[in-house]
């Protein structure tokens, strides 16, 4: 994209500012008897899929892939955080729709594992999120779209800055103040299918040194299958202080909460004789989240910045439900008039993050260069309560009748440095190598009724080195090549250590899952083309799993151990172009496709009573193909999308069982295709129009059979709907 921007006005301004005030008068003076020239301005805005800078704030990017999503100026069902929609110009990115509610988004990249995106390192205006990065790294937090500017995601080959996670990092940037003014307020209103109804109404505005802005948010639908009622609410608010022009204070409060009505799994059978149908009246899940936190963001000099931030992620995750297949029937029993007693889990979060980034800019041996370096603490309890009998009510009950079963801390000491530096070795090339250095140790702590405490592993060390290095060529202004190694790492998190029964066993030797990403692309502004082309590789080793194991006297037993490993590579490619120009009218297309290749390179897992190997088998919920095609036309202040999305078949597990389970637990996910149509009217500088029809071909079909929560078997997405949002501004 080409723009080109003279102004001779501004010019002359400056240059009368820059005189004393007796000539700045005749300078004046002398201006209002000069005619100038004419002079033309010519810009050409295009769809554009912005990627970061090279440096932005305390971080540096250049190498790395990444991508910008404007929300404010996408034509997408954002009242329903359609992830698909979104997104859609994220090649490669698997969107699982767990409940229907899309109270949450749960992606994920390059074959990982999508369960509340938890391979990614989770932030919202750079404060993490995820609810525990070493217990339970999901994300619960969960603001609402309305409340977002733009999202930020950088690949894997950037994690030693932010973290060690392989999926790459993901920001949510909330909107601002108008800071030209007082006092603004925003409200936007949707209602839509199945009893759709929500809120967002938001001020901000600056006076003096303080800048100001909260919002409400409030949401409530019946959802697309039955008994899949879901209530939300989140609220919002941040004050700057902008102590000097160097110098500035942020503090932000950030809450949101939702109770669900999770209406159970279904067999394959019962998916094929309506999606819509439940197996569960009496399943809720209700995650309560704050996200407080205080930044300091310090300019010491022209080449030097300093930031400091602590944060924390405090609250509840909360299910009562009946945790069975889709076979196992929850009806009243005959002899005692009433339902069965549910299972009551509790998780509680105290995690608490302090991290300080220094970026400094200097050269070594006459070679300009940019170091940024940092220091992270963390210091997390998970207290996590299982397997509590509750009552055989049948609303959202957290009652205990018993006790629960698993009572268990899960504390985590961690202290993380790191350093990267850009070398501009010329005016072109640029060199960034990186290190990030882990020291911490992870211990649980607490009972399990059912299991002898000495069987199970107490302490987990996380201490060890990550390296990384990108690179970066300008062919010209607007055309780079782009590439980079980076090592990273998983810890083993709560679920992967507590047996589920007296049956399981867990590996006194577990080892946290490490590997690498591996990336090389060009990314180009052309006149009317945009592209980002890229393949990577991907390898993740000590991946955790279940086997078979056997006592000296023969008795069979399940272990939770390092199964092996995989490896991902694949392409991602997203091009955008603008088709036709002309007069008001204006057509332009996207299209976001990825290959995949995911396999298992050695490794065996649990199959009945033996352990087989995968070797060569594909990774669980990782498609060979996705793609998401976009077509906009826009005449004046409206604007309709059309987006056709597809997605090719997968498998729910590491054996790729060809046939489903009779209780559709396992066995292959078809691949779908969906049909999406957005438009925008804007109507003057106040009234905005969005509408929104969603799979409006009405197919029917399922992106996962999860392994755990919410429940194994078959979780059917939603068929067409409709939305309508009226935004207001003043």
């Amino acid at each position: 994209m080409k723009y080109l921007f003279f102004s001779a006005g501004l010019a002359l301004s400056l240059t009368i500012h820059a005189q004393s005030p007796a000539n700045r008068k005749a300078t004046a003076d002398t201006l209002r008897t000069q005619t100038l020239d004419a002079v033309s301005v010519e810009g050409r805005r295009m769809p554009v899929t912005e990627s970061l800078p090279d440096v932005k704030g305390t971080y540096l990017l250049a190498g790395k892939r990444s991508e910008i999503i404007a929300v404010t100026n996408l034509d997408a069902n954002i009242a329903q955080k359609s992830a698909r929609q979104v997104l859609a110009r994220i090649p490669g990115l698997f969107v699982y729709d767990m409940d229907g509610t899309r109270n949450q988004l749960n992606i994920s990249t390059r074959g990982l594992d999508s369960h509340r995106s938890w391979e990614l390192n989770i932030r919202q205006n750079g404060v993490i999120t995820n609810s525990d990065m070493y217990g339970y790294p999901a994300s619960h937090y969960s603001p609402p779209m309305e409340s977002i500017e733009r999202i930020e995601l950088v690949r894997g080959t950037a994690s030693l800055q932010y973290g060690a996670q392989f999926g790459g990092m993901i920001n949510y940037t909330t909107k601002r103040a108008d800071t030209t003014r007082r006092f603004g307020f925003e409200s936007l209103n949707a209602a839509g299918s199945f009893g759709l109804l929500s809120t967002y109404n938001a001020i901000g505005g600056r006076t003096g040194k303080l800048t100001y802005y909260a919002y409400y948010y409030r949401r409530g639908q019946n959802g697309y299958r039955q008994n899949n009622r879901s209530d939300s609410e989140a609220q919002f608010a941040s004050i700057d202080y902008q102590a000097t022009p160097r110098l500035k204070l942020t503090a932000e409060f950030g809450r949101s909460t939702y109770r669900a009505q999770v209406p159970g799994p279904l067999t394959d059978a019962q998916f094929a004789q309506d999606p819509r149908q439940s197996t569960r009246s009496r399943n809720y899940f209700s995650p309560d989240i704050y996200v407080p936190s205080l930044r300091l963001n310090w300019q010491l000099s022209d080449r030097t910045k300093l930031s400091a931030t602590v944060s924390a992620v405090l609250g509840t995750r909360n299910s009562v439900l009946i945790d069975a297949f889709a076979t196992v029937l929850d009806t009243v029993n005959r002899q005692t008039g009433q339902y069965r007693n549910r299972q009551v889990d509790q998780d509680q979060f105290n995690s608490y993050t302090a991290e300080v980034r220094l970026l400094h800019q200097y050269s070594v041996l006459g070679i300009p260069a940019t170091i940024a370096v940092g220091v992270q603490g963390m210091n997390n309890d998970l207290h996590r309560q299982q397997l509590g009998v509750g009552t055989t009510g049948t609303d959202y009950d957290m009652t205990l009748v018993r006790p629960f079963v698993r009572d268990l801390h899960y504390y985590t000491r961690n202290i993380a440095g790191f350093a990267e530096s850009q070398f501009h070795l010329t005016s072109r090339f640029t060199v960034s190598p990186g290190i990030r250095i882990e020291n911490g140790q992870t211990d649980m702590r607490g009972t399990i009724a059912y299991y002898d405490p000495a069987n199970l592993p107490r302490d987990i060390a996380h201490r060890f080195a990550l390296l990384g290095i990108t690179g970066q060529y300008r062919l010209s202004p607007t055309v780079h090549v782009y590439g980079g190694w980076s090592q990273a790492y998983r810890p083993v998190v709560f679920k992967d250590i507590i047996p589920s029964s007296t049956y399981e066993r867990v590996a006194s030797n577990l080892l946290d899952a490490h590997g690498y990403n591996l990336e090389a692309g060009i990314n180009g502004y052309w006149s009317g083309l945009h592209a980002n082309i890229s393949v990577y590789e991907l390898l993740y080793r000590n991946r955790l799993g279940m086997i078979v194991g056997a006592d000296v006297d023969g008795t069979a037993y399940a272990l939770r151990t390092n199964i092996g490993d995989s490896r991902s590579r694949g392409v991602e490619a997203l091009l955008e172009a603008d088709l036709l120009r002309t007069g008001r009218v204006r057509l332009s297309a996207f299209t976001s496709t990825a290959y995949l290749d995911a396999r298992y390179v050695n490794g065996r897992v649990a199959n009945g009573s033996e352990n087989a190997s995968v070797v060569g088998n594909k990774v669980e919920s990782a498609p060979i193909w996705t793609t998401r095609n976009g077509l906009t036309i826009r005449y004046r202040m409206v604007s309709l999308t059309t987006q056709y999305s597809y997605v090719s078949s997968s498998f729910s597990d590491a054996l790729n069982t060809p046939t489903p389970t009779a209780n559709g637990a396992r066995g292959p996910v078809p691949g779908y295709g969906l049909l999406d149509i957005n438009a925008t009217w804007s109507i003057g500088r106040h009234v905005t129009v969005r509408g929104s029809l969603s799979n409006a071909t009405n197919t029917q079909y399922f992106t996962k059979r999860p392994t755990m929560y919410p429940g194994p078997g078959v979780w059917p997405s939603d068929g067409r709907n409709g939305t309508i949002t009226i935004g207001l501004r003043l």
